[in-house]
């Protein structure tokens, strides 16, 4: 492929940022993808549905990350194997991880369409919206084998350098969903049902369109029909890569719900405040999201090739990039908070409360600059259990304890409670300090592939 990269040789710097940029666009884009299904159905629905689609979304989010962390396996490997000059490797990993992915796509087809009703209780969702809601969640999981693959699509173009593929991939469904949604919600009035239908017709023909231009592009290795096989060793390999990235994804996002409900027990306004100052944090913090993923695939094929030195040196490029445009954002959401939220709001109590919280996401802006360039390079060595545990304790040892300890002072201040997420930041960010520094004097080679 044209745009596939060798990370190994070249500029450090302008091979990051072409790589990252794309990233970044697809980020956006699925950002703002989940942002269309609410605005729409927010213009021409009842808040019933309005309600549906946010908790229905959000579990459905959940899923996602923990098919994306599960998917980094496959990214880590293939730009391994590429790195390591063993091209052959390539194909057989993506031949395993479409069977992995396959029966993955099956089991959370079965259990999600299984749960949907005690799922929903236990998000203690509205009555008024629980049928919506469970609706929406079936439908969504009907559609589950698309989700999955239009994930993994993306880790397999990003393990092989090649991230405009992504972007491509999720412009399709983008484009899709806004339509349908304008469609079925604004034109036949389905609210929620037709929310969830746009989704899933998005993603399927995401796919479909995205397979028809793969076989019109050359990979840069062999791979057909006959690297799609039950390979029980390379699909342990990305299960056992992938598994412990997906589990602090998953354990993290519940950290951030547990902090939810904290607010929510504070009263409306603060409940409403931090909801918008989430929306955003969304945005503000797209550009350390971009480096943490570019940053497993440069360093992935990098320690391949045996060259951990420059790989080293992508971390403290990654790190200065980053920190560049997180002190822009810091100063942005620290001083301008209020007109940020006028954005999603125009109570001024909730664009008040939105910017006090916002002030301590600043202070994050410039923490998770280090923190997500670390947590690539990390990825990219193959160390993902350490990723876990750090991202573990940060947010059950930190996160959540120091939030709670927040709320409860008197007077409450938004702003104390949000500077949870800063403090634990700044705890990941000595643990992975040290562990760098831990590797870095015993000159630990990668870990091999089991």
């Amino acid at each position: 492929m044209k745009e596939t990269q060798n990370f190994t040789e070249g500029n450090i710097l302008l091979s990051l940022v072409r790589f990252a940029l794309p990233v970044l666009a697809a980020l956006f884009l699925q950002t703002m993808y989940g942002a269309v299904d609410m605005l729409v159905v927010g213009q021409f629905a009842a808040a019933a549905d309005v309600s549906a689609v946010s908790t229905g979304s959000w579990l459905m989010q959940l899923i996602t990350s923990f098919v994306v962390g599960i998917a980094m396996g496959t990214t880590v490997l293939l730009g391994r194997k590429l790195g390591e000059g063993k091209p052959e490797e390539a194909g057989k990993i993506i031949g395993a991880s479409v069977v992995l992915f396959l029966l993955i796509g099956v089991v959370i087809t079965f259990l999600m369409e299984l749960c949907a009703v005690p799922v929903a209780r236990i998000m203690q969702t509205p009555p008024e919206a629980f049928d919506a809601t469970v609706m929406y969640v079936r439908i969504c999981s009907a559609g589950s084998l698309f989700i999955v693959a239009y994930n993994v699509l993306g880790s397999i173009f990003r393990g092989i350098g090649d991230s405009r593929m992504p972007l491509i991939t999720v412009a399709i469904a983008c484009v899709f969903n806004i339509a349908g949604d304008f469609l079925l919600v604004g034109v036949f009035g389905l609210a929620t049902a037709g929310a969830a239908i746009a989704t899933v017709c998005a993603q399927a023909l995401s796919v479909v369109i995205s397979i028809l231009i793969i076989r019109k592009k050359k990979l840069p290795f062999s791979f057909g029909r006959k690297d799609i096989v039950f390979d029980k060793k390379r699909m342990g390999s990305v299960f056992r890569l992938g598994l412990p990235i997906a589990f602090q994804d998953l354990l993290v996002s519940i950290s951030f719900l547990a902090i939810t409900a904290i607010v929510n027990s504070l009263g409306v306004i603060p409940s409403a405040g931090v909801g918008v100052a989430e929306k955003l944090c969304g945005f503000i913090m797209l550009v350390p999201s971009a480096f943490n993923q570019s940053m497993s695939a440069f360093v992935a094929q990098n320690m391949g090739a045996g060259k951990a030195e420059r790989a080293k040196k992508a971390l403290f490029t990654g790190v200065g990039l980053s920190l560049a445009v997180g002190v822009f954002m810091a100063w942005l959401a620290f001083f301008h908070g209020d007109l940020l939220a006028g954005l999603f709001a125009r109570d001024a109590a909730v664009i008040a409360a939105a910017a006090e919280y916002l002030k301590a996401y600043a202070i994050d802006c410039l923490l998770v600059s280090i923190m997500f360039c670390m947590i690539g390079y990390f990825n990219g060595c193959q160390k993902t259990l350490f990723v876990m545990i750090q991202g573990i304790m940060g947010a059950f040892c930190v996160r959540i304890p120091v939030s709670l300890f927040m709320s409860r002072l008197k007077p409450v201040s938004l702003f104390k409670v949000g500077l949870a997420t800063p403090c634990s930041s700044i705890v990941q960010i000595a643990l992975c300090l040290g562990y760098f520094i831990l590797l870095s004097r015993k000159k630990l080679p990668p870990e091999p592939e089991k």
